[in-house]
């Protein structure tokens, strides 16, 4: 999918590029086009128009620097994984592809990512009137940067539930669903560490795109970038040693609890141990044995049960080991 920004109206008009004669050009007041999971004869075309070789998804997906941060052609190529799917049960990273060149900025990705849904919709604000190819691309990268902000502290605030439920939850209850919860917060958070890592790599290769070196107002501007990239890289760091030490306390816990339990079930078996014993010595069938002829031997017997079960958990009691 082919989506076209002008300069003037400033709402993305979509194209099948498909339907496009190949020697189409781009239109003149165009300043962002944006590329959507493309076809590979989609990708030809804007070529063709650009006069740039686009990257393509194998070439994307590499984390060489190199292969996602060059110059060629007077145009500058920058490719970062963002995160994508941060809603969803199994978000991922998807690598997507800046481009400054000829005065436009284009965008070159193969998923869904709610920064750029959400920036679009503010492109028909008066503030950006006469806005520069590079003024979109780093807003663009702003709206990338709050979104993983609002992930890290959305995960924050379920790290925070999940730390109260493990300190205050009563004896006895699960602990898989707040491990559940941690492991997949945890994991959300790796891949923002790892988005911001992209990020902070990109926002250094930017510096050197003549769009940007040129103009100290957008020297300024991703100087502001990689501070707020550098700020929210380690408020991932800490959030993840959060994560690990709850998941260390709830794995502690649980050993404490099942110690507690085997610690039970060791102090009842001391205590029915020698009423166990006196039962099968009086339980055994031989003729000399006085006591059997005792009127008062079964009493004497259940009273030795009962006095050699008591007396070891007086002593225990005492001792505070039970």
């Amino acid at each position: 999918m082919l989506n076209l920004l002008p300069r003037e109206t400033r709402i993305f008009r979509t194209v099948d590029a498909l339907d496009l004669p190949t020697d189409w050009q781009v239109p003149e007041d165009v300043i962002w086009i944006e590329l959507v999971s493309p076809e590979r004869q989609e990708e030809a075309i804007l070529e063709s128009a650009l006069g740039l070789d686009l990257p393509t998804s194998w070439e994307m997906a590499q984390i060489e620097p190199s292969s996602r941060l060059y110059m060629e052609g007077g145009a500058t190529f920058m490719t970062a994984s963002l995160l994508s799917r941060s809603e969803e049960e199994r978000p991922i990273l998807t690598p997507v592809t800046f481009v400054l060149a000829g005065g436009r900025l284009v965008t070159l990705r193969y998923e869904p990512l709610r920064a750029f849904s959400a920036f679009s919709q503010r492109l028909t604000s008066p503030d950006y009137a006469g806005a520069s190819e590079a003024d979109l691309f780093l807003d663009l990268l702003d709206a990338v940067i709050e979104h993983l902000a609002d992930v890290l502290e959305r995960g924050s605030e379920r790290v925070q539930a999940a730390s109260n439920a493990i300190f205050d939850r009563p004896r006895g209850a699960a602990f898989e669903p707040l491990l559940t919860s941690l492991a997949r917060t945890q994991s959300l958070a790796a891949l923002a560490r790892t988005s911001l890592a992209g990020l902070a790599r990109l926002s250094s290769f930017a510096a050197l795109a003549p769009e940007i070196a040129g103009e100290p107002s957008a020297q300024a501007h991703l100087i502001s970038v990689k501070e707020d990239v550098q700020s929210l890289t380690e408020h991932a760091a800490a959030q993840s040693a959060h994560i690990a030490f709850l998941l260390d306390a709830a794995l502690g816990l649980i050993n404490i609890e099942q110690n507690v339990s085997i610690k039970t079930f060791s102090v009842f078996t001391v205590l029915l141990m020698p009423p166990t014993l006196i039962g099968s010595i009086y339980g055994m069938n031989f003729e000399a044995m006085p006591e059997l002829t005792w009127p008062w031997g079964y009493p004497l017997a259940l009273g030795l049960m009962v006095f050699s079960g008591v007396a070891p958990l007086l002593w225990f009691r005492r001792k505070g080991w039970f």
